[in-house]
């Protein structure tokens, strides 16, 4: 019984130590490359707000997109209010935007409201590359002209940082704000560096007409952003991250908001994994591209908190039985060896999130049996439509 105890924990933690190393180098690359200086702003901009019941905190977006560093005639702002049953597109309009009104009660989501939108732009030739933010959010005031440097280099496909915009409501969007820094800092710093894709997060893209054109907008799932991500990776496209640049969301503080956001996300990462992720396999292998590897890799990775229960399940369950049997089992080293790379990957976060993320830290036994929790319940669906999570802070 030690025997197949102990090869059963050699089998589990060989996947388990794969995915800690992959977040470890992650981590050990997390370092920003020098910023590009900004030249002269020659890119026009339109940028696109997908809005579906937004009236209340529409207008503090859009006067904010109005209000960034860059030449008005070169950028314009449009709020696609998408099946509004609310003043959503009057108060847009009256902070400033352009409005286009959607209604299509067949085909629903930010996926179909972001196509109408592209195909607006593409139509009326107003701008050179769409920036895409969300209804909820704040942007740094560089935004647009970091971006436009970035283009002037080349590039076609941008991801600004996403950040939180109410880390202290809650506990939980403490935590979220730790796990975006993780995810969306973390992560797209060592991708970046390692020169592949730094993936797409639904809030602060940028792409060129161009790129539009050749690889046209057609996702329409719960995590549309993850989905074109992977198609351009697919046609050749390398997503860059601009880390000086920020956007910030508001998160959902309450227990119920919060865990009905993390279903649909997880279900949608989980739906878009059995649809893409063997293919990806199959061409990375056969064209050696490391980009396609890497969305693999990132598709293939679980969530960080799923991902540590197992790791320190399985060094208890290790060390148990290296007790028993009167000496260490090779899975105990193999599971240490992932606890250190997973905590070299927090660690790293907890530094990019800034003051008080240590603190922060004391709650993640706490997340951790909540994210947990979420497993036994139902799975989120894959299906798009609009589902406004609502925000305390707005309520």
């Amino acid at each position: 019984m030690i025997l197949l105890a102990s090869l059963a924990l050699a089998l589990l933690s060989i996947p388990v130590l794969a995915a800690a190393l992959y977040l470890g180098l992650l981590a050990l690359l997390a370092r920003p490359r020098p910023v590009s200086r900004s030249g002269a702003p020659t890119h026009r901009f339109a940028v696109v707000v997908p809005a579906h019941d937004e009236e209340a905190g529409i207008g503090a977006t859009v006067r904010n997109l109005l209000a960034v560093d860059y030449p008005p005639e070169r950028r314009v702002v449009w709020v696609v209010a998408d099946n509004c049953r609310d003043q959503t597109a009057e108060r847009a309009r009256e902070a400033g935007a352009t409005v286009l009104v959607r209604r299509d009660e067949t085909l629903r989501g930010k996926g179909y409201a972001l196509a109408h939108a592209f195909a607006a732009v593409e139509r009326e030739g107003v701008a050179d590359a769409v920036v895409v933010v969300d209804a909820d959010t704040l942007v740094s005031p560089n935004l647009l002209a970091a971006f436009s440097a970035r283009l002037a280099g080349g590039a076609e496909a941008l991801q600004a940082h996403y950040a939180v915009r109410n880390p202290d409501a809650s506990w939980r969007t403490r935590l979220m704000a730790l796990a975006f820094a993780l995810f969306h800092g973390v992560r797209s710093l060592g991708r970046e560096r390692l020169g592949v894709s730094c993936g797409l997060r639904g809030n602060g893209m940028c792409f060129t007409r161009g790129v539009l054109c050749r690889v046209p907008h057609d996702s329409f799932s719960v995590v549309e952003d993850l989905e074109y991500g992977i198609r351009l990776g697919e046609a050749g496209v390398r997503v860059r991250y601009v880390p000086e640049a920020e956007v910030r969301g508001e998160m959902p503080s309450s227990a119920r908001n919060s865990r009905s956001q993390r279903r649909r996300w997880e279900g949608g990462r989980r739906a878009i994994f059995r649809a893409h992720a063997g293919r990806l396999l199959r061409r990375a292998a056969a064209e050696r591209d490391p980009v396609l590897l890497d969305l693999f890799l990132d598709l293939t990775v679980p969530p960080l908190t799923r991902l540590l229960a197992v790791a320190l399940l399985g060094t208890a369950a290790a060390a148990a039985v290296s007790a028993l049997s009167g000496h260490t089992v090779v899975a105990l080293w193999v599971f240490l060896a992932a606890d250190l790379s997973i905590a070299a990957y927090v660690v790293r976060g907890a530094q990019l999130c800034g003051p008080g993320a240590l603190k922060t830290l004391a709650f993640v036994p706490f997340y951790v049996i909540w994210k947990l929790g979420l497993l036994v319940a139902s799975p989120g669906s894959s299906k798009q439509t609009w589902v406004r999570t609502p925000r305390e802070g707005k309520s």
